[in-house]
């Protein structure tokens, strides 16, 4: 067995002199002993190595490249399977990883017997469940028993800790864990993995991944930082530590690693290519730059969008998230944009629109908002979209309720309208905890206090406005309900902090007039 101990920090092979090729010399450094030639090994690793931060495509063509040196090495086969889908998403394409695996050989008991050693055996053995027979959660978690069997025969080998820690994430992701049980898990294999080799992007990002919760991102701050250090030339390294970074509302970081990431996926994009890692990191970026209150890069951000849109000849591809973005632009800049009602807008778009009409007194529009509302999220209980199901369709009936809410509201009706607010509150603490950009787009807690606020109940309102940040932190605008809900109450030591810290977040943001209310408190007040 040939076993080399990569350092792609360096280029250790070139495929061709031309930029691209050339961009995927610094992707980190695994250990991964297998049976293959050495020439076919330097292919094989760098594939390894760039699949570990999902540059799918990329990796692919590695494997493929040592599949051609070597037709009969096994593991490129049990690489390229692995190539065609994102680990951590429900809707997989089964197909070409079997068409991948068929190359090697006609039946599984033909391709298991090519692997020549008991850990590449393994490894091809857990890599036919996963795209065996039966449902993708059934495949899932028996995809994680194979992995966890073979980690406990080889608990040393750090590609098969890497790959049964992934494997946890995916069954947690089918199995909809939300006791967090299997991502801890997960997480202690990939945090020892990353002490012992702070530049495997595995372990990196797997820790990212395992962690990306409210509760436990502060164990992966430190991986955060690393990861777009070991594979800067993979567009999705460089924007997954922001999974982190929103987890501690660290806006600038999130729009810098973002605008990297989009950088990086514009350089390596070709015609035909899908633009899915650069739709993803510009609908974070722009997120983060919301928060930070860069309004005029967050609007362009939705200018880029339709231009890569067009680009890629596909108009449908990124149409949702466009229509996401420029309904987060009207909540997060409350420039309110009263529109048309009608039948199909997704829910993201009619909450803008709901919230619009409600900050602008037009009952007409607020009430249309709510019927069409109300009969999305009966459509998805009934699961009459597929689209609308699981989480979608929870995140449906929560902006359905806000709304409803919003209703009652105008109509002086206090009491409903915190009951909407209540059960809507239900629904989203038996999900899993948030990660990622608000959703819904007007975060539900947030809202609770400002309505709360408007009511009179300036002590309740504190407390949604607490929870809110304890779930998504740093928020500007949690932080200024909660200072203006402690100013009211005659705690003006704690409205001084949270005016405090809105001001560093929009700071240069002179021109708000939450940032002018913010400088008059702080101003006219002492400490005490």
């Amino acid at each position: 067995m040939k076993r080399i101990c990569v350092y792609l920090l360096t280029a250790v092979l070139m495929l061709s002199a031309d930029s691209v090729s050339a961009q995927f010399e610094s992707v980190g450094s695994i250990n991964f002993g297998t049976s293959g030639s050495a020439e076919a090994q330097q292919h094989f690793l760098r594939g390894v190595a760039i699949l570990h931060s999902f540059g799918f495509k990329q990796a692919r063509e590695e494997f493929q490249a040592a599949q051609t040196i070597e037709p009969e090495f096994a593991m490129a086969y049990w690489g390229e399977a692995l190539s065609y889908n994102h680990p951590l998403f429900v809707t997989q394409d089964i197909e070409s990883p079997r068409k991948a695996l068929a190359r090697l050989a006609t039946t599984r008991a033909q391709r298991v017997a090519m692997a020549p050693t008991e850990k590449e055996r393994g490894f091809l053995v857990a890599v036919e469940t996963l795209f065996g027979e039966g449902s993708y959660t059934e495949r899932a978690v028996g995809y994680m028993e194979q992995m966890r069997s073979l980690y406990e025969r080889f608990p040393e080998e750090s590609e098969v800790a890497a790959y049964y820690a992934l494997s946890m994430l995916s069954a947690s992701n089918a199995t909809q864990d939300k006791s967090q049980r299997l991502n801890v898990r997960a997480g202690a294999i990939a945090l020892k993995l990353f002490r012992d080799n702070r530049n495997h992007p595995g372990a990196a990002h797997y820790t990212i991944h395992a962690f990306d919760n409210p509760v436990h991102a502060p164990l992966a701050l430190d991986a955060a930082y690393r990861f777009s250090e070991i594979a800067p030339a993979v567009s999705h390294a460089r924007h997954m530590p922001t999974h982190i970074f929103i987890q501690h509302g660290m806006w600038n970081r999130v729009s810098m690693n973002n605008q990297s990431a989009y950088d990086m996926s514009r350089e390596l994009w070709k015609p035909g290519d899908s633009i899915g890692d650069g739709v993803h990191s510009l609908d974070w970026g722009q997120y983060g730059d919301l928060q930070r209150g860069d309004y005029a890069k967050a609007k362009e951000w939705i200018n880029v969008l339709q231009t890569i849109i067009e680009e890629s000849g596909n108009p449908a591809m990124g149409v949702s998230t466009i229509s996401r973005l420029k309904a987060r632009h009207v909540v997060e800049t409350e420039k309110w944009k009263v529109a048309p009602v009608t039948s199909g807008l997704p829910s993201h778009e009619l909450l803008a629109i709901g919230l619009s009409a409600s900050r602008t007194g037009n009952q007409d529009i607020l009430k249309q908002v709510e019927t069409e509302l109300a009969s999305a999220a009966e459509n998805s209980d009934r699961g009459g979209n597929p689209m609308a199901r699981g989480l979608g369709g929870n995140y449906t009936k929560i902006s359905s309720l806000q709304v409803s809410a919003l209703v009652k509201v105008y109509e002086g009706q206090a009491e409903a309208a915190l009951a909407l607010l209540d059960e809507a509150e239900g629904i989203l603490l038996s999900m899993r905890p948030p990660n990622g950009p608000a959703s819904p787009i007007k975060p539900l807690h947030e809202l609770y206090g400002e309505i709360l606020l408007e009511l009179d109940q300036p002590r309740d309102a504190i407390e949604k406005f607490n929870t809110s940040l304890l779930r998504l932190p740093n928020r500007p605008r949690s932080l200024l309900g909660l200072a203006r809900g402690y100013a009211k109450t005659g705690d003006y030591a704690n409205a001084r902090t949270q005016y405090a810290k809105l001001a560093e977040v929009w700071s240069g943001r002179d021109d708000f007039v939450e940032m002018q209310e913010a400088r008059r408190f702080l101003e006219t007040t002492d400490d005490q």
